[in-house]
């Protein structure tokens, strides 16, 4: 029996393009990468669907499991899957999102990346993890030119081929790496699992590994204890031959998202592994590895803020209270700008590094010099903004909102993990004071960088004043430690801004250099002042469904 009519719900946010964005497209518009427009929108299309939420639906609710012996009691270690973790997997290896860049020609392979990765990455994060891996691992393969030559071209192939065989006999590989130890954490040089040299060329690696996530890759990097010191080492699942390699999985972590992705814990045990660099170089040999993932936890958090940003304008436009869409309340309209000002600064930044990164690559070293520097800024900052970014978002829909169905709870199960994954707050913080010190001439070329939108702000250049003088004052940099998180999410405000300023759509930057850089801004979301244009602000935020 009938008891109620249902009015005043908001229709499903399905069946639209998620690569309408226009910070995303004007980001390749600008980087002359125009060719890519329609593959872009190809993948957004699909991200936008109903059939895309439903794999994502499906992947959340049946995470996997573990297997550790067959039904005789041969040990297998092996982890599976929901069939639709290996769509979410086969789509994205389609499109290129893994490894492919490094054998794309075209121009801003990079760039052209991180836009697909931007938009396909709000489908499911977890199985972006494995992906994210692929596409680091390259240029530290690189550094044992012979393994590069026979792996690199599966690991850039188009096609997605899961299960451990022979990785030579695949058409496509997935790669991992295999670095944490529970003694250790970031601190890698305290790691304890050894190697040691066997007479055919290989090692022997004896040890635990607290954290590899996606343990069904077909290669991992590991690190271990060599004997001229911290080393980095290819391990494949199915050696050459076709055996399979000690692998141990003793668990999989049951952790607060993510949970598409499976996260174990590893012992090794007389595990073979060749070399990849030189002994005692192993936190150098997997320094570009890190900063790739590094760049895709600043793009994932960006992502996070940008889909956490479209339900809320979705729900707001939609919804209606007090005698008015939700949209049309002033109140609401300030926190509905201001999460979308957040979202497009950090998006904008994100995409800025990931040209910075075909820069680097083509051999330009003052973008690679730049991008050391910014991008443990950005990764910092950017992704301690997600998690009370999607906190706001969230309460934008009220109590449907913290309900399972809205998928709203899982982004904010997500969020905070960009902050943790590849060095967390502190670790990235003071890694910007290494860089400094280490390489002084970075924290130049970064003021040089931002202070190119010099003179078109008030606000903006009253920031900059103020950074310089931070600087200035700052002495020997191991006093500043404890302060290190303020300096660098200054640093942070002040590049956003200045991209803004130079590159965005002039509403935006207004609102976050009046707000963030000019000291009217709340602790919290919904606090712009007076003045700003929340009209055009909104109306870039909000997707068009149908």
């Amino acid at each position: 029996m009938a008891t109620h009519t249902v009015i005043n719900q908001v229709p499903p946010l399905i069946d639209y393009n998620a690569a309408e964005q226009p910070t995303i497209t004007e980001a390749v518009h600008r980087a002359s990468a125009d060719h890519a427009l329609e593959e872009l929108h190809e993948v957004g299309v699909l991200a936008g669907s109903a059939h895309a939420q439903e794999l994502s639906d499906r992947a959340e609710a049946h995470p996997p499991q573990l297997i550790t012996h067959d039904r005789y009691g041969n040990r297998i270690d092996e982890v599976v899957y929901d069939p639709s973790y290996h769509e979410l997997m086969s789509n994205a290896v389609r499109f290129g999102l893994h490894a492919a860049p490094w054998g794309d020609t075209r121009p801003n392979p990079h760039l052209v990346r991180a836009a697909k990765m931007s938009v396909w990455s709000t489908t499911d994060a977890g199985h972006a993890c494995p992906i994210s891996m692929t596409y680091a691992v390259v240029p530290a393969l690189r550094a044992n030119p012979e393994l590069a030559a026979t792996y690199e071209p599966l690991l850039i192939s188009g096609e997605y081929d899961p299960g451990l065989r022979i990785p030579t006999t695949k058409r496509g590989l997935i790669a991992g790496m295999s670095m944490t130890e529970k003694q250790g954490g970031s601190d890698v040089r305290a790691n304890t699992t050894t190697a040691v040299p066997a007479a055919d060329g290989s090692y022997r690696i004896t040890g635990h590994k607290w954290f590899t996530s996606a343990p069904m890759s077909d290669l991992f990097l590991v690190l271990a204890q060599a004997p001229g010191g911290l080393s980095c080492f290819f391990v494949p699942r199915v050696l050459p031959d076709g055996t399979r390699n000690t692998f141990a999985l003793q668990r999989l972590k049951d952790k607060l998202g993510n949970r598409s992705n499976a996260s174990s814990e590893v012992e090794y045990d007389d595990t073979v592994g060749w070399i990849v660099g030189d002994e005692g170089r192993g936190v150098p040999t997997i320094v570009e590895m890190v900063n790739l993932t590094r760049l895709d936890c600043t793009l994932g958090s960006a992502s996070s803020m940008r889909a956490g940003t479209t339900a809320a304008t979705h729900h707001a436009t939609y919804r209606r209270a007090f005698g008015a869409a939700l949209v049309d309340q002033p109140l609401m309209r300030n926190v509905l700008a201001d999460l979308a000002v957040e979202a497009e600064a950090a998006t904008t930044a994100a995409l800025w590094l990931a040209e910075l990164t075909d820069q680097a690559v083509a051999g330009d070293d003052r973008a690679a010099t730049l991008r050391r520097i910014a991008l443990a800024v950005s990764k910092y900052y950017v992704c301690k903004r997600a998690p009370i970014h999607a906190a706001e978002s969230l309460e934008c829909l009220g109590g449907n909102g913290y309900v399972e169905e809205s998928r709203m709870p899982r982004l904010y199960r997500e969020a905070p993990l960009m902050s943790i994954w590849e060095g967390s707050g502190n670790v990235a913080a003071l890694d910007v004071l290494r860089a400094i010190a280490k390489q002084p001439q970075s924290l130049e070329v970064f003021l040089d960088e931002v202070n190119r939108a010099a003179g078109a702000d008030r606000h903006l250049d009253a920031a900059l004043g103020r950074l310089a003088g931070s600087f200035a004052d700052l002495g020997d940099l191991g006093s500043v430690q404890h302060n290190a998180r303020r300096l660098v999410a200054d640093m942070a405000q002040v590049l956003q801004g200045s991209l803004l300023v130079r590159f965005g759509n002039p509403a935006v930057a207004d609102a976050f250099t009046v707000s963030r850089l000019g000291g009217d801004h709340g602790d919290v979301f919904g606090t712009l002042p007076s003045g700003v244009d929340t009209a055009a602000i909104i109306e870039r935020a909000t997707t068009k469904v149908g």
